[in-house]
C-alpha cells in the first residue's frame, strides 16, 4: 500500500531534513525535544490575537450591514449574515465538513476554515479567513508579527476592510519582508484552485500584529529573486519537499541529510540531528548554511578536516561566511573544547571614569516595560548601583512613556554631571540593536509627551563614543564556538545568573504573570524575579568588560591553536 504524503504550508519554509524525518515511518517513535515554553506562549498569544481580530471583523461587518439596512448596530450578537465560524476545537474531520458546507453555501466569510485535503497535489491546510470574491475565495492570514514598515508602496485596505477592490497604494507603509506569509498564501491559493474555488485575482491578504491595515499581496507578481512570483517560488519549493517526503515515506534514498542551520536551535528534531552530526564530527557544527554543503562537496566534510587547513590557505570553495581563517580557527577551538578564543593579539574595550550598564526588557513587539541601569565609577553625587525604570501596566500602555522619560532624564543627568566634573562617560549594552530599536521606537510613539526627548538628542547619544555595544566588541575580537549570546560569554568571564531559568524567553512567561495578563491576578514575586534578572544582566556586562580589559588576554589566541 502506497504511503500518502500530505504536506502543510510550513513544509516549504522548513529544513528539508525535518520534512524527511516527519515523513519517515521509522522515526515515529523517536523522542523529540520537549516543547519550548516560550514557543508555546507565542502560540497562545497568537491564538488570543486571532480571537481579537475576529471580534473586530465581526463588529465591523455588523455595523456595515446595519448601515445598509438603515438600523442601529447596537445590541447585535452572534455571527453576522454570511459569516461562518469553524470552531478550532472540533476534530479535523468535523472542521472540514463545516468548511465544505460553508463553501457550498457561498458564505461571504469563513473563519477558521480547514480545507479538504488535496490528495493529488499532496496538500493539506487551512486559513484564518476565506473571503468570497466573485465566484471564488481569497485567503486572509491573521499573524502576530509586523507586516509593514514606515515607507510607501504597500497595497492596503483599512483595518477591517476585506474587499481588495478598495485597496490603494499606501503612502505611509511599505511591505516588510515576511516570505512565509506569502508562501502560505500561495499554498492556500493552490488548494482553492484544486477545489475550483480560487478567486479570479491571485491575491492574498494579511492582518498583522498592529492590525492597522489589511496588506494585500499579488501572488503572481514578479517580486521574488530572479523575477519569480510567490506562486512560482512556492511551486519550486513544494515540489522539492514532496520529493523529499515521498522518498522518506517509501524507504527510498534520503534526499536530505542532517546539517546544522539557524533553525536547528528551535527544532524538536534537533537532538536526533545533533547526535548524527556529532557522530561524524560534521563540518556544519562549525560552519553553517551553503558553505557547509559546499565544503562537503569539496571533501572537507568534518570539523577535523577543516581544522587541519592552514589559516593562510585559500578556501577550497567560494567562501561567503565572513573570514575563512576564522572558520579554520573556530574548528580548532571546537576540537579543543574552547568556548572562546581571541581573534586579536590584544583585547581592548573603551572605558570611562563614570560607567553605566543598560539593559532593556521588552514583551515581544508590544513595548519596552523595563530599563535597568547600573551606575559605577567616579562619584558624581548620585547613588551608585542598580536602579530600574519600569511600568507594570501591560504593554502597550501610555505609562511606558513615563518610565522611558524617567530613564532618559536620569541618564541625561548622569552624563551632564560627568561632563561638569571634567570626567569621561561610557554607557554599555549587549547588542545595541535591541536597545536602539526601543530608544527610537519610544521617542516616535510618545513624541510630545512629558519628558520624551527629541529624536536628534537620542541619535546624538547613539552615534557618540559614549554608547558602547559590547556584543560588537565580542564579535570583532573573539571567535565563539558555542555562540555569542551574553548567557554564553559572560560565564567565561566568571559571571553567573542567580536564577537558573534566566533567559529572554523565560522572562516572557514571568512578565505575563507579573502584570496579570489574560485576566490573572498580578504576581509580585514575578516582578521581583524580573528585576533580579535584569539586574544580573547589567552586572553581567559590567563583569564582561572588566574581563575584556585584562584577563581576556590570557585565553588562547587563534594564531597559536
Amino acid at each position: 500500500m502506497e504511503t500518502e504524503v500530505l504536506l502543510d504550508a510550513g513544509a516549504v519554509s522548513r529544513c528539508r531534513r525535518r520534512v524527511h524525518l516527519e515523513a519517515d515511518p521509522s522515526m515515529r517513535e523517536t523522542t523529540l525535544a520537549p516543547p519550548d515554553p516560550a514557543a508555546e506562549q507565542r502560540m497562545a498569544d497568537a491564538a488570543a490575537h486571532r480571537l481579537e481580530i475576529r471580534r473586530r471583523l465581526v463588529e465591523a461587518i455588523r455595523r456595515e450591514q446595519a448601515a445598509a439596512r438603515g438600523v442601529s448596530a447596537e445590541g447585535g450578537g452572534g455571527e453576522e449574515a454570511g459569516w461562518v465560524t469553524v470552531p478550532r476545537e472540533l476534530p479535523a474531520g468535523e472542521r472540514v465538513r463545516i468548511t465544505e458546507q460553508a463553501l457550498a453555501d457561498g458564505a461571504s466569510y469563513i473563519w477558521g476554515a480547514l480545507l479538504p485535503a488535496d490528495r493529488r497535489g499532496h496538500r493539506r491546510g487551512g486559513a484564518e479567513l476565506l473571503v468570497r470574491s466573485g465566484a471564488g475565495y481569497l485567503p486572509v492570514l491573521v499573524v502576530r508579527h509586523r507586516i509593514t514598515d514606515p515607507g510607501a508602496g504597500a497595497v492596503t485596505t483599512a483595518p477591517n476592510q476585506l474587499d481588495p477592490a478598495r485597496a490603494v497604494v499606501d503612502e505611509h507603509r511599505k511591505v516588510r519582508s515576511q516570505p512565509r506569509d506569502q508562501l502560505r498564501l500561495a499554498h492556500l491559493r493552490r488548494m482553492l484552485e484544486a477545489l475550483g474555488l480560487a478567486a479570479h485575482q491571485p491575491l492574498g491578504g494579511v492582518i498583522g500584529l498592529d492590525a492597522d491595515c489589511v496588506l494585500w499581496h499579488d501572488l503572481a507578481a514578479p517580486t521574488w529573486p530572479g523575477g519569480r512570483s510567490a506562486l512560482a517560488e512556492y511551486d519550486i519549493r513544494f515540489a522539492d519537499r514532496v520529493a523529499v517526503a515521498q522518498a522518506a515515506a517509501t524507504g527510498g534514498p534520503a534526499l536530505a541529510e542532517p546539517s546544522r542551520i539557524l533553525d536547528c536551535r528551535a527544532c524538536p528534531w534537533w537532538p536526533t540531528c545533533e547526535s548524527a552530526l556529532l557522530a561524524v564530527r560534521d563540518v556544519s557544527l562549525v560552519v553553517r548554511g551553503e558553505d557547509a554543503m559546499e565544503l562537503r562537496r569539496a571533501g572537507v566534510s568534518t570539523v577535523d578536516k577543516l581544522a587541519a587547513l592552514n589559516l593562510d590557505d585559500e578556501p577550497p570553495i567560494v567562501w561567503t561566511s565572513g573570514s575563512f581563517p576564522d572558520a579554520v580557527a573556530l574548528a580548532r577551538a571546537w576540537l579543543a573544547d574552547l568556548t572562546v578564543v581571541r581573534r586579536v593579539p590584544e583585547v581592548t574595550v573603551s572605558r570611562g571614569d563614570v560607567e553605566v550598564d543598560v539593559d532593556m526588557e521588552s514583551f515581544g513587539e508590544s513595548g519596552a516595560y523595563l530599563w535597568g541601569c547600573l551606575l559605577s565609577g567616579a562619584d558624581i553625587g548620585l547613588p551608585q548601583g542598580y536602579r530600574s525604570f519600569v511600568t507594570w501596566e501591560p504593554v502597550p500602555t501610555v505609562d511606558e512613556a513615563r518610565s522611558f522619560a524617567e530613564f532618559w532624564a536620569w541618564l541625561r543627568d548622569v552624563r551632564e554631571r560627568t561632563a561638569a566634573a571634567g570626567l569621561t562617560f561610557r554607557a554599555y549594552c549587549y547588542n545595541a540593536m535591541a536597545e536602539n530599536r526601543w530608544l527610537f521606537g519610544s521617542v516616535e510613539r510618545f513624541a510630545g509627551l512629558d519628558g520624551i526627548p527629541a529624536k536628534n538628542e537620542v541619535q546624538s547619544f547613539v552615534d557618540s563614543e559614549e554608547w558602547v555595544d559590547l556584543f560588537r566588541g565580542v564579535t570583532e575580537q573573539f571567535l565563539c564556538s558555542r555562540g555569542k549570546g551574553l548567557k554564553v560569554i559572560a560565564p567565561v568571564a566568571g559571571f553567573s545568573w542567580r536564577d537558573p531559568e534566566a533567559g529572554g524567553e523565560a522572562s516572557m512567561r514571568w512578565y505575563r504573570d507579573a502584570v496579570g495578563m489574560d485576566g490573572a491576578v498580578p504576581a509580585p514575586d514575578q516582578r521581583e524575579r524580573l528585576l533580579r534578572y535584569n539586574e544580573d544582566d547589567v552586572r553581567a556586562t559590567q563583569v564582561l568588560r572588566g574581563w575584556m580589559s585584562g584577563p581576556a588576554n590570557e585565553i588562547p589566541y587563534m594564531g597559536d591553536l
